[in-house]
């Protein structure tokens, strides 16, 4: 029996594309977001964004090098960390920070905890916050058109107006991928159709974040505001870039639902009772920490066993 039959540990059922299809796509993608930032804010946008995908590279790479284990770039997930990595940094970063965040991402929060599928964080926003903690001034100095100012977010905090127009294209201060929502949305609708990604994260998210800038920033119904604040930021992107992480987020559908709506209410903490006009990353970074209770909370009941009162299963 034992020649007949091949015993392996779960999952059993596999998905046919791989982690390096996955990927691929993600790439794609990212490219609308990823051009116009380059288009937006010159060579320092293309400089970062080569940088940081160079050092996550070479990072997973030599890592793997020290430890004996077998090479896993090929799979362009380092390609991809540091994608999204150079896309929430400003344009302005001096290149050896952001090379300094491109190993942090894939030394310290990803390949420390096992590789690709053990990281408990999205590396890409784990490592922004690392630099936000450690760079505040380079990381929240933004510059358009050679003069420095304030990002529209920031702008709505103090009680001035924005140029919604201007967020909606993109030309706008903030970071390299997050201005031009309608590039971002472009990618989103790839990935969407490339069954990459499903609509119940970064639709729960978005629509939970709304109803609570209506119900709790003092402005009401006002639509000027609440798509500024849609808008701005890097809500977009983190709703369907890194939310929507397979690796730190639910697999549940309820569960995926349900972690849309805890982000929605931490992004809407963050920005309107927080210091920062930002807070998405927190708030994934937070999310991806509730995940487990998630999952443990929705994940559907084995069929046959009954839970008795005294804490027994029966089947």
């Amino acid at each position: 029996m034992s020649d007949l039959l091949n015993v392996t540990s779960s999952p059993h059922v596999r998905e046919k594309d791989s982690t390096q299809k996955i990927m691929g796509w993600v790439i794609i993608a990212l490219l609308p977001a990823s051009l116009f930032g380059i288009y937006n804010f010159g060579y320092r946008a293309l400089i970062l964004i080569l940088a940081t995908i160079a050092s996550c590279v070479a990072s997973e790479w030599i890592f793997e090098k020290i430890v004996h284990k077998k090479s896993t770039i090929s799979d362009l997930s380092a390609v991809v960390t540091g994608l999204l990595l150079a896309l929430n940094l400003p344009p302005t970063l001096p290149v050896w920070m952001a090379v300094l965040g491109g190993v942090f991402a894939i030394v310290v929060v990803k390949m420390l905890f096992g590789g690709l599928g053990q990281n408990f964080m999205n590396p890409a926003l784990g490592a922004r916050c690392f630099l936000l903690i450690s760079f505040t001034g380079s990381m929240t100095t933004f510059t358009y058109d050679g003069v420095t100012g304030a990002t529209p977010l920031a702008l709505l905090k103090s009680g001035e107006s924005v140029d919604t127009m201007r967020m909606l294209l993109g030309t706008t201060a903030g970071t390299i991928g997050e201005t031009s929502v309608i590039a971002i949305l472009i990618g989103a609708i790839i990935l969407i159709m490339a069954g990459v990604i499903d609509l119940r994260i970064p639709a729960s998210y978005i629509v939970t974040f709304a109803a609570f800038i209506v119900l709790f920033s003092g402005h009401g119904l006002d639509g000027s505001y609440l798509v500024a604040q849609l808008c701005g930021g890097g809500l977009m992107l983190g709703a369907f870039f890194m939310a929507t992480d397979y690796v730190t987020s639910p697999v549940t559908p309820s569960g995926k639902i349900l972690y849309g709506i805890a982000l929605g209410i931490l992004t809407g903490i963050f920005r309107l009772f927080g210091a920062s006009a930002e807070g998405v990353s927190y708030a994934i970074i937070f999310g991806n920490l509730l995940v487990p209770l998630i999952e443990k909370i929705t994940i559907p009941r084995a069929f046959g066993i009954v839970k008795e009162k005294g804490g027994k299963k029966n089947e």
